[in-house]
């Protein structure tokens, strides 16, 4: 997986006037719910992408409840405040899934850099957080979680208010994921697109971790090495465009 001379060159375009911004981001919002549809995660309505307003910055926006998600569209967003009330584009009272902002508005909250939070319930990524064991450096992808992920060894596996989910933002810290303990992955990035780019990586990773179960790791060197190398520049988006490129591969015809 050599992105290097990409991630050189390809870099996440960025609006200066804040109206232009959201627009971006919210664009790449439905993306990112049609992309998690399209792999088959949240299929019963579990889980949730979130995407900070660069306008309101204590508000975040949030695919309304009972849209599924390869359906997901720029009209279908919500803007949640930070009492946990949600409106329409319309200015309309809006259902959301209540888990969304218990998980994700503490994050938010607390890592003024995030500007975006990803978590569901993946084929892999569940199993593995039920191990409640922490990535190894076994094969390349995974040395990009080296020293940036932490798990979450809580008993509260359904969140029923922000309380928890400040203890998820106080062992996320400035780490990049989290694996929920017999829930699942939760990743952050700049933007949905880095954020979402990033979880598709550590549900391919945790993968390999439960299907390799005899595997040697990469020597600590060269897991720094190789994170250095595959890291750099604005790989989550990057990781995102690849993704929606292959899977979404009809909005770019």
């Amino acid at each position: 997986m050599n992105t290097h001379s990409l991630t050189a060159e390809a870099t996440e375009p960025f609006e200066a006037d804040p109206l232009a911004e959201r627009a971006r981001l919210l664009t790449d919002l439905a993306r990112a719910y049609r992309l998690f549809g399209v792999l088959r995660w949240g299929e019963l309505g579990d889980g949730h992408i979130t995407c900070r307003d660069p306008v309101r910055a204590d508000h975040m926006w949030l695919l309304r409840y009972g849209v599924t998600f390869e359906r997901a569209t720029v009209d279908d967003l919500v803007l949640v405040g930070p009492d946990g009330t949600a409106v329409d584009q319309h200015g309309r009272t809006a259902p959301i899934n209540n888990s969304a902002y218990h998980i994700h508005h503490p994050i938010h909250e607390a890592r003024p850099d995030v500007g975006a939070v990803a978590h569901t319930h993946t084929q892999w990524g569940t199993p593995f957080s039920a191990e409640r064991r922490m990535i190894e450096p076994i094969n390349q992808e995974a040395t990009c979680f080296v020293d940036d992920h932490v798990l979450f060894d809580d008993e509260e596996v359904q969140i029923l208010s922000t309380d928890g989910g400040k203890r998820i933002a106080a062992a996320l810290g400035d780490c990049r994921t989290a694996i929920l303990a017999n829930h699942g992955l939760l990743t952050v990035g700049s933007s949905p697109a880095d954020a979402v780019g990033w979880f598709v990586l550590a549900e391919r990773v945790a993968e390999v971790q439960m299907k390799a179960r005899e595997a040697i790791p990469i020597s600590a060197e060269g897991a720094r090495i190789a994170q250095e190398d595959l890291t750099r520049g604005d790989f989550g988006w990057n990781l995102f465009g690849w993704a929606t490129r292959r899977h979404l591969a009809y909005e770019f015809a």
